[in-house]
């Protein structure tokens, strides 16, 4: 009886996971996505969960609705088929911008109430506007911009009373301008269309800019009066069809030329310039690129199709380099192989974005390490979820790790004056680190190498073990100098060029970053007499003085009956970093070593106080 009541609450919890699938919005999805071109990266499956694994797809908090569709650069192309988008009346958000959608705008979409983003922009749409757009009175962001849109501008734009954002730019729009009178409206642009008449009164507080490449006459009072938000070039100033063959140079004067206040642009861009070498605030830099980069990846059909962000598979996100760059961002550090920062998108969503300096390698070579990288699914190794390259940007992008990381964990909370890391925790990490190195060795063949393991470069996941990043960028970089840095303090002696690290250097680095976690040094260090100290050497020294109990990390010393878990960890670390390459041993045979550390398990937590201990000691040969 048991075993049936057993079998019937199963079959049950089953019927109701079935149940909170929102099937008939499923099904339209996949009507939408059947009838149309789009890319073969997109993982929508009828056997999937459109919740759980569908790209670009974001139900409400139970599951049962659809609200939200974000396909930019998707590769859609043609007709949106009617009764199929339509049918989501739970709609909030639709996004398919940077597209190859054709057709009218859909006339289905006034069905869909309970819009309050749409961003068509960057598409093949032709004909007029909606006229009345008083069907979606939730709207706060509209971006129809670099489409084809003909005819007036619908006075029915004035009931939007949410209304935040207005973008008609880059279309044909003629006649003129409805006084369009909604306070909460922050950002408009109408540039480069037909309009003519004078800028509505109502209107007069948004910049030049936004009225620039029209038939206006009366847009220079615009200037003479002091905007009510910052003069800055507008995110979306994607050069006009008839303007794509300028160069930067000539896009530069045409906006000086229009804007009387050029001298104050010029040295707003001369102060975003100087913010990107200061850390820890939020990075305007990827914004004031946003420009010069959209106008490369735009500048013909064959190079805007080659310059899109690629995702990989699984990853269930979806944007496009224009909602990277127009993200807030905020520097999480600078690196030798560039800059990485944490980028909120438009859905809430927040990503870690390393913008790459000194890339050495082609496109091609770029792109088949990121398809070897992309593939590694592994609880320790950080998934990299989508990369772009260009001529100027090369980016890589992965998941953001709210605690920061391991090089945070250790040294800046102890010069906020908090807590450091406790032994179960540092035992965790370098175990874990051990299990994804390992595993990234065992890739291409066993020919990938990580070349750049450090603090830095190593999170905690879930179960809070160490879970490695950037891998294999290495290879691709211009050799990189070999200063007093601590990056430095990682690097086998024998790696002279950055970019022929090996497996056994690998192994040197962790060995590395296990003293670290042992001591809590960093692996070059300054001190008090400011003389520079090399962590693998002076523990070398400490150890052969019969010393061994001074090389631990104060911070341990509080925890009980754990010296000979210590004192394995601190023989694993010198065999690593063994100053010759083959007296080093094998990663997969560290991980068994570090996995052996662990042996007593009944013995009390490390967050229990201290008991007196006798002092370890170390073979120092």
């Amino acid at each position: 009886m048991d075993n049936k009541m057993f079998l019937l609450f199963i079959f049950s919890a089953v019927l109701v996971s079935v149940e909170a699938e929102p099937v008939q919005d499923k099904q339209a999805l996949l009507d939408f996505l059947n009838s149309m071109n789009h890319s073969p990266h997109l993982n929508w499956d009828e056997n999937s969960s459109v919740c759980q694994t569908w790209r670009g797809v974001t139900c409400n908090t139970d599951e049962s609705r659809v609200i939200a569709i974000r396909l930019p650069g998707a590769g859609l192309s043609g007709l949106i088929p009617p009764n199929t988008l339509t049918r989501l009346s739970a709609l909030e958000t639709v996004s398919l911008r940077s597209n190859g959608i054709t057709g009218f705008f859909p006339d289905g979409f006034s069905e869909l109430k309970n819009l309050t983003s749409l961003y068509l922009q960057s598409n093949k749409f032709f004909g007029p506007l909606p006229l009345d757009f008083s069907v979606w009175n939730n709207l706060t962001v509209v971006n129809l911009s670099n489409n084809s849109f003909n005819g007036s501008i619908p006075y029915s734009i004035s009931n939007l009373t949410q209304l935040t954002s207005l973008v008609l730019a880059n279309n044909s729009l003629s006649g003129v301008i409805p006084d369009i009178y909604i306070p909460s409206l922050q950002e408009l642009n109408l540039a480069n269309n037909k309009l003519n008449g004078v800028v509505p009164k109502s209107l007069l507080r948004f910049p030049s800019w936004a009225f620039s490449g029209n038939n206006l006459t009366s847009v220079t009072t615009v200037s003479s009066l002091s905007p009510a938000f910052p003069m800055k070039p507008p995110y979306n100033a994607i050069p006009s069809k008839k303007n794509k063959g300028l160069n930067e140079t000539a896009l530069l004067g045409i906006i000086i030329g229009v804007c009387s206040l050029g001298f104050a642009v010029i040295a707003g861009v001369m102060v975003l310039c100087c913010y990107d070498y200061a850390a820890g605030v939020v990075e305007p830099v990827m914004k004031s690129k946003k420009n010069e980069v959209s106008s490369k990846a735009e500048s013909s059909g064959s190079r805007e199709d080659k310059n899109k962000i690629v995702f990989f598979e699984d990853c269930k996100l979806a944007f496009d380099l224009e909602d990277l760059l127009r993200a807030s961002a905020e520097i999480l550090g600078k690196g030798n192989f560039g800059t990485t920062y944490k980028a909120a998108l438009e859905d809430a969503t927040t990503v870690v974005v390393k913008r790459l300096k000194e890339v050495s390698v082609g496109k091609r070579e770029f792109q088949q390490q990121m398809e070897v990288v992309g593939k590694i699914k592994h609880d320790n190794v950080d998934t990299l979820r989508a990369y772009y390259y260009s001529k100027d940007e090369k980016l890589v992008v992965s998941d953001y790790y709210q605690q920061g990381s391991v090089s945070s964990m250790l040294h800046g909370q102890r010069r906020e004056g908090r807590t450091s890391l406790d032994w179960d925790s540092r035992l965790k990490i370098a175990i874990g680190t051990s299990r994804g190195i390992a595993h990234i060795h065992t890739q291409q063949g066993g020919k990938l190498v990580h070349g750049n393991i450090k603090a830095s470069n190593i999170f905690l996941n879930s179960q809070g073990y160490g879970c490695v990043s950037d891998i294999g960028l290495a290879t691709l970089m211009s050799p990189i100098p070999s200063p007093g840095t601590r990056a430095t303090g990682y690097r086998a002696p024998e790696v002279t060029d950055t970019r022929k690290a090996t497996h056994s250097s690998d192994v040197y680095s962790f060995g590395v970053l296990l003293l670290e976690l042992l001591t809590g040094k960093s692996p070059i260090y300054t001190t008090e007499g400011e003389q520079v100290v090399q962590l693998v050497r002076w523990v070398n020294s400490v150890v052969r003085e019969e010393w061994t109990a001074e090389v631990f990390d104060v911070e341990l010393l509080k925890y009980p009956n754990i010296e000979e878990e210590m004192v394995e960890m601190l023989q694993i670390g010198m065999a690593c970093a063994a100053r010759m390459p083959d007296q080093r041993p094998k990663m997969d045979e560290v991980v068994r070593m570090m996995e052996g550390i662990r042996r007593t398990e009944n013995r009390p937590s490390s967050t229990e106080s201290r008991s007196e201990a006798s002092t370890p000691t170390i073979d120092a040969t």
